[in-house]
C-alpha cells in the first residue's frame, strides 16, 4: 500500500503503543484479546479510506488488578464491576500526591470515557480515587464489589500510608487543600449540577465538592481501561465503504465501532449502542439493496 496506515486494535498491545502513545500499553483491555485490528488492516488492503480520531479512544477508570481483557469467563453484568466511575463523589490523586483533573467537571456520563485517558498520562498509569462515608453509601456497587480493591481507615493520614505509590507528604497536603477550599455555602445535591465548587484551587471540583472529614475513609486505585478506539473507516450515506478518493467498494459496508469520524474529544455514555443501532441498520439496508 501507498498511504500510511493507521489503525488501532485495542486488544493489540504493540498497535496501542504505535499510535496512542507508551502510556497505552499499560491500558487495561475491557473486551476480547482478539480486538487486533485485522479487520481495519484488511478494509485497508482494498484501499479503504482510514477515517476518524486514531490517537482518541473511549477509556474508562477501572481496577488496575483486573484480569486482561476485561474478565470473559464472567458474566456481563459481574464483569462491569471492575470499573470505578464514581469519582465525582471524592477525589482522583496521582503519584504525585497531586489532582489531575476536575473530578466535578460534569454528569458522570460526560466524563468517565474521558478520564481513563487521564489516568494513564499520570506516572506510572494510576491513581487513586478517595472517598469518605458521607458518600460511601453512594457509590456504585462496584465499589462493594466482592473484588473490589481497596484500603480504609478512621483517620486521612492513616489511610494515605496504605496508598501504596504515592508521594504520602504531598498527598497529605493536597487533601488539606482541597479541603480548605470547598465552599460551605452550598448544599451537596448529586442529582443536579449543584456548583457546591472549590474556591482558589487548580484544578477546581465544579460541582460536588465536599469535605473528606467523616471516618471511615476509603481509597480505591485505578488505571485506565480501554473500550474502542476512535478511529475506523469512512462511509457513504448507505453505509459503503469508500476509498480516500470518496469512491465505494463494491459489497463493503460498515457499522458499529469500526466506523469512524463518530466520536473525536468525548463520549456522552449510551451513543455507542446508538451508534450501533442507527448505522447497523443503514449499512444492513444498503447491504440488502446491493
Amino acid at each position: 500500500m501507498s498511504k500510511s496506515v493507521i489503525v488501532v486494535g485495542t486488544g493489540n498491545a504493540a498497535l496501542r503503543v504505535k499510535h496512542m502513545g507508551e502510556n497505552w500499553e499499560a491500558a487495561k483491555v475491557r473486551g476480547t484479546p482478539h480486538i487486533t485490528g485485522d479487520g481495519l488492516l484488511m478494509a485497508l488492503e482494498l484501499g479503504a479510506a482510514n477515517y476518524g480520531l486514531y490517537s482518541g479512544c473511549h477509556a474508562t477508570p477501572m481496577d488496575p488488578h483486573m484480569p486482561d481483557f476485561g474478565n470473559l469467563d464472567l458474566p456481563p453484568g459481574t464483569r462491569k464491576n471492575y470499573r470505578k466511575i464514581s469519582y465525582f463523589l471524592g477525589v482522583m490523586l496521582n503519584a504525585h500526591g497531586a489532582r489531575f483533573v476536575d473530578e466535578g467537571a460534569n454528569f458522570r456520563n460526560y466524563t468517565y470515557a474521558q478520564y481513563g485517558a487521564a489516568i494513564l498520562e499520570q506516572p506510572g498509569q494510576f491513581a487513586w480515587q478517595v472517598f469518605d462515608s458521607k458518600t460511601y453509601d453512594l457509590l456504585y456497587d462496584e465499589y462493594r464489589f466482592e473484588d473490589a480493591h481497596f484500603v480504609k481507615a478512621d483517620q486521612l493520614d492513616d489511610l494515605i500510608a496504605q496508598m501504596s505509590g504515592v508521594d504520602q507528604a504531598a498527598t497529605g497536603e493536597t487533601l488539606d487543600h482541597y479541603n480548605a477550599a470547598v465552599d460551605q455555602t452550598r448544599v451537596f445535591d448529586p442529582t443536579i449540577l449543584d456548583g457546591k465548587a472549590t474556591v482558589g484551587l487548580h484544578p477546581p471540583k465544579s460541582n460536588w465538592a465536599q469535605t473528606l472529614d467523616q471516618a471511615p475513609f476509603y481509597a480505591y486505585p485505578v488505571t485506565g481501561g480501554i473500550t474502542f478506539t476512535y478511529d475506523g473507516l469512512k462511509v457513504d450515506a448507505e453505509g459503503r465503504v469508500l476509498t480516500d478518493d470518496a469512491d465505494v467498494i463494491n459489497g463493503l459496508f460498515a457499522c458499529g465501532e469500526i466506523l469512524g469520524g463518530v466520536f473525536y474529544a468525548g463520549y456522552p455514555g449510551g451513543s455507542g449502542l446508538t451508534s450501533g443501532a442507527v448505522f447497523g441498520r443503514r449499512a444492513g439496508q444498503g447491504a440488502a439493496a446491493s
